[in-house]
């Protein structure tokens, strides 16, 4: 929501650059020493038995050196040396040649002193000694790393389930849920967002700061309105990670940098004021909550969602703009404009539909599939039932047929004749 309004803006007067600019050309920025280390300190060592990536080949990479183009990234060898030998090397003519100058029937040939990179000690994880491409690997470390992520996440509901719970839960719901007394509750939220952006700078990722939010809002314990200003805070924090980054770059990259740096922390900023600061204005809880309650009734929505928020729509967009802005303003304007339209008339229709002419009061007057969710989802359990009908047929054939009483023999002892109940019965 925060591009929506803000690329325009950006496009036209470059807000964020102008402001970005002054403020490092009104300060005298020192290059200073290496960010701190302080998540990383615990991770890193688990995550180099993993991989290791080349930190040399990713600098000449930014910065377009042609040398380090064809280089991998994944870093195989930890000790190396460097020897200087003399070689024999292939020159276009005399003149180019050093104290000793040859020729064969090959070429002319000349001694000169060349830096050689022995390999001595390979380094110690999984991939060192797999002689796999970039891309491989890639794709390998990151199937397994969603696969440990959702896993994680399943067993933190889990826990968290099994754990908070009764009077625990509701004294912690209590406590996190809870305002300021009047006439300060405005405050809470503004607190929640320190929270929110210290814990993301002491942890250095917002990703985990959100991951720790999202299961305790899945079991009730934090309320979407609570957990709206940490999330809004844990955007601010993740951009002090990359201020300190950027102050640690060296002199003829340092302005730059720090300005990249504090545009994303305006950015974030500017998103703060829009959607938070205006009580009227904190659209994304009612987004949210809406998109929860579609998902509670048609579970598809949200993998559906997915895939189009981070895979078909950016890809789109990047085609689109491969082939130029006037394709992707072609496509991409009259798609923009019937979303507002759509938008704003379905605001009409809740808050003031007599302000609408009277087709537009309803959606009805469209094919049923334009305006409702029921058509996909008879759609997508078709698509599913065959699979759903196979695997529960199997189970009915696994399951061992349950005996009645009426089918069985009177003759037959069985769990019901227990001699201690007919004994009584008889007395």
């Amino acid at each position: 929501m925060t591009v929506l309004v803000l690329l325009p803006i950006e496009i036209g007067a470059g807000y964020l650059y102008h402001v970005s600019k002054a403020i490092i050309d009104s300060f005298n920025i020192q290059t200073g020493g290496k960010a701190p280390d302080i998540l990383k300190v615990i991770t890193e060592p688990f995550t180099h038995l993993i991989i290791m990536l080349d930190s040399s080949v990713i600098k000449g990479n930014a910065i377009g050196d042609p040398e380090t183009k064809n280089m991998s990234l994944i870093k195989r060898w930890c000790v190396t040396t460097y020897t200087n030998v003399i070689q024999n090397v292939s020159v276009a003519n005399k003149t180019e040649c050093g104290s000793v100058c040859y020729e064969t029937e090959n070429g002319i040939f000349t001694e000169k002193n060349m830096t050689v990179k022995e390999n001595l000690e390979r380094c110690i994880h999984i991939f060192a000694s797999i002689n796999l491409s970039d891309m491989a690997v890639g794709f390998i470390l990151l199937t397994a790393s969603l696969l440990v992520l959702c896993t994680c996440l399943i067993l933190i509901v889990k826990v968290l389930n099994s754990v908070l719970k009764g009077q625990i839960a509701q004294a912690i719901k209590k406590i996190i849920n809870a305002d300021f007394p009047f006439p300060f509750s405005w405050v809470t939220g503004y607190l929640a967002i320190l929270v929110g952006a210290v814990m993301t700078f002491v942890v250095q990722s917002s990703s985990v700061f959100s991951a720790a939010i999202v299961p305790l809002m899945g079991i009730g314990v934090i309320s979407m309105e609570r957990a709206y200003p940490l999330l809004l805070g844990s955007n601010i924090g993740t951009t002090t990670t990359a201020v300190l980054a950027a102050l640690a770059s060296p002199a003829e990259q340092l302005s730059d940098s720090v300005q990249v740096a504090f545009i994303h922390l305006f950015f974030n900023l500017t998103g703060l004021v829009l959607w938070y600061i205006i009580p009227y204005l904190r659209l994304p809880i009612n987004v949210a909550k809406k998109f929860g309650d579609i998902t509670a009734k048609y579970r598809w929505f949200a993998i559906l969602y997915l895939l189009f928020s981070f895979l078909i729509l950016p890809l789109a967009v990047f085609g689109l703009s491969m082939a130029g802005w006037v394709v992707l303003a072609a496509v991409g304007g009259p798609v923009l404009f019937i979303c507002i339209v759509a938008i704003i008339v379905n605001v009409l229709q809740k808050k003031c539909p007599s302000c609408l002419p009277p087709f537009l009061r309803n959606w009805d007057f469209l094919p049923k599939w334009l305006h409702s969710l029921a058509p996909w989802d008879r759609m997508f359990t078709l698509l599913c039932g065959c699979c759903c009908k196979k695997c529960s047929k199997n189970e009915e054939e696994e399951k061992p047929k349950e005996l009645l009483v009426d089918d069985l023999s009177p003759g037959e002892t069985h769990g019901y004749d227990n001699p201690d109940f007919i004994w009584s019965e008889k007395i």
